[in-house]
């Protein structure tokens, strides 16, 4: 029998065990010598490098309608904190840096969250993960570098209903000590934006002046496969950055690889069912 490690014993050790992750990054960032970005301005940079939008209240499996309801309001409450924001040459983006707690006396409500065995429930401030999933997507698009990402590695816990964003480039937050963050290494400021309504979650990034190169995300060799009873998705995401100018593909890089778990109802799914044997995990 596998032996639970000390934040499984109980809902107390689990408690504790927070609460030492969260004093270990606050201890950690104040040794810190990068500087965070935190200056806002109400004037918006010129350029719109990328913009995107995605439904607040998608369809997700068996999700009660209230924590996507909830969702909406959690989002309204932290893309404020987030928006006009500027990352100077230099500077760290942080996310928890700017949201901070999202606590019930700040307004928050209960919404969808992942566990830490990986299963959906609720708990306040529930759909910030939509947040950085957006704000990734958007960097994924420009020169900004990624410094700290996480992601629920290994698993598909809700079928596609109408998705743009390719499987596999989300991303997984916890305050403060899983946080999503990117360093800026260019000549120029960026700004990012980020609101909603009563319909999507907006972002967009701005710079001061245009790029030279665009990006390109393409998911390649998608199928999903039966391993051992099991059905698994897999695919491979590359980033292709191209000269504006001439058109040509300066790099090609790899984003993810992807050989995730279902979770859900895969009976419609077209499935292979004597995939390759050679997985790589990103």
């Amino acid at each position: 029998m596998k032996r639970k490690l000390f934040c499984e014993l109980s809902p107390l050790t689990y408690r504790l065990a927070v609460e030492k992750n969260i004093l270990v990054r606050k201890t950690t960032d104040l040794k810190y010598t990068g500087k965070f970005a935190l200056a806002k301005s109400s004037q918006v940079l010129p350029v719109v490098v990328y913009k995107h939008n995605s439904f607040i209240q998608r369809k997700l499996g068996n999700v009660q309608l209230t924590l996507q309801e909830n969702k909406a309001v959690n989002l309204k409450l932290a893309t404020p904190k987030v928006s006009h924001v500027l990352i100077k040459p230099g500077e760290i983006f942080s996310f928890w840096k700017l949201v901070g707690a999202c606590t019930e006396k700040k307004g928050y409500k209960e919404g969808l969250m992942v566990g830490r065995e990986e299963e959906t429930k609720s708990g306040i401030g529930g759909g910030m993960c939509q947040f950085t999933n957006l704000i990734h997507w958007l960097v994924l698009h420009t020169p900004l570098v990624i410094i700290e990402h996480h992601h629920h590695d290994g698993i598909d816990m809700f079928p596609d209903y109408g998705r743009k964003v390719p499987f596999g480039t989300g991303t997984s937050i916890v305050y403060n000590y899983l946080d999503y963050r990117f360093i800026n290494p260019t000549n120029q400021t960026f700004q990012l934006i980020t609101y909603t309504d009563d319909t999507y979650l907006y972002g967009e990034v701005r710079c001061e002046r245009p790029l030279l190169e665009k990006y390109h995300i393409k998911v390649e060799n998608e199928y999903f496969s039966r391993e051992e009873g099991v059905v698994y998705r897999n695919s491979t995401i590359y980033r292709s950055i191209i000269d504006k100018k001439t058109g040509n593909v300066l790099t090609k890089e790899l984003v993810k690889k992807n050989h995730a778990k279902i979770l859900y109802d895969s009976s419609t799914l077209p499935i292979v069912d004597e995939p390759k044997n050679d997985h790589q995990f990103a």
